[in-house]
C-alpha cells in the first residue's frame, strides 16, 4: 500500500480510537466499582469494532458499484460547486457544532446536567451491573449507532480506500485492521488496568474525564479540516 494512503489511514484510525464506543465507554467500563470484568469490556470492545467493519464492508462495496459514475460526475463543473458547498457546510459544522468559548463551554456543560443522565448512560450503568453480556453488546451497538451520525474519519479512511486502487477484498482486509487499531488503546489500557489494579484509577479517572469533555472538539475539528479539504480540492488547479 502506498505510504501516502496508509500514514492517513493510521491518523485516522487513532482519532477514531478517542471516540465515545472506542474508549470513552471502556474506560467507564473499566471504572467500575469492584473487580475487573474483563470478559465483558472485551465483548464490548469486539462489538464496537465488528459494527464498525460490517458498516466499513457494505459501504465499500457500494463505493465500488458507483466509484465510476460518482468519479466522472464529481470532475464535471456541478459536481466541483456540489463539492465545494459541501465542503463550506462542514466547515461551518466545525465552528458551530461545539461552542469554543469558555462560556459556551460551560452553558453547554449546564445544559446537559438539567436535562439528566441520557439514553448512553442508561445503557453504560446496565453494563456495569451484573446483568447478561448481552447488555454490552447492546450497549455496544447503541454507541455505534448513535456514532453513526458523525464518524467522519470512518468515512474517509473508507473514500481513502476506496479510491486507493487496491480490490475489494485487500481493502476490507485493511479496514479490518483499521477497526482493531481503533480500540487499541483500550485494549492496552486495559491490560495497564488488570496488571495495575487501583493504582492505575486516578489516571483512567483523568484521562475518562478529559476524553468525556473532549470528544466534541474532536469531531468539530474534524469536520472543520475535512471541509477544508473538499474546498481546496474542488478547484482543479492547472
Amino acid at each position: 500500500m502506498d505510504v501516502g494512503v496508509f500514514l492517513p489511514l493510521v491518523a485516522l484510525a487513532l482519532v477514531d480510537s478517542t471516540s465515545v464506543g472506542t474508549l470513552v465507554l471502556p474506560l467507564w467500563l473499566m471504572l467500575a466499582p469492584g473487580r475487573v470484568r474483563v470478559g465483558r469490556i472485551l465483548t464490548f470492545l469486539g462489538a464496537v469494532a465488528g459494527c464498525y467493519l460490517l458498516i466499513g464492508v457494505l459501504l465499500l462495496l457500494g463505493v465500488a458499484e458507483l466509484a465510476g459514475p460518482v468519479g466522472a460526475a464529481l470532475d464535471s463543473t456541478g459536481g466541483r460547486v456540489l463539492q465545494l458547498v459541501v465542503g463550506a457546510v462542514l466547515v461551518v459544522l466545525g465552528l458551530t457544532v461545539e461552542p469554543w468559548t469558555k462560556a459556551g463551554k460551560e452553558r453547554r456543560r449546564a445544559a446537559r446536567a438539567a436535562r439528566g443522565p441520557g439514553r448512553l448512560a442508561r445503557w453504560r450503568d446496565r453494563a456495569r451491573g451484573d446483568g447478561p453480556a448481552g447488555a454490552v453488546v447492546t450497549l455496544a451497538v447503541v454507541a455505534v449507532g448513535i456514532e453513526s451520525v458523525s464518524m467522519v474519519p470512518y468515512l474517509a479512511a473508507i473514500a481513502l480506500l476506496a479510491t486507493s486502487g487496491l480490490g475489494t477484498v485487500p481493502a476490507a482486509g485493511v479496514l479490518a485492521g483499521y477497526c482493531l487499531l481503533m480500540v487499541l488503546p483500550a485494549l492496552v489500557l486495559l491490560a495497564l488496568r488488570v496488571t495495575l489494579h487501583e493504582r492505575l484509577t486516578p489516571v483512567l479517572t483523568r484521562v475518562e474525564g478529559w476524553l468525556s469533555r473532549a470528544s466534541g472538539e474532536t469531531v468539530a475539528w474534524v469536520l472543520f479540516l475535512l471541509g477544508l479539504y473538499l474546498v481546496a480540492d474542488a478547484f482543479p488547479i492547472g
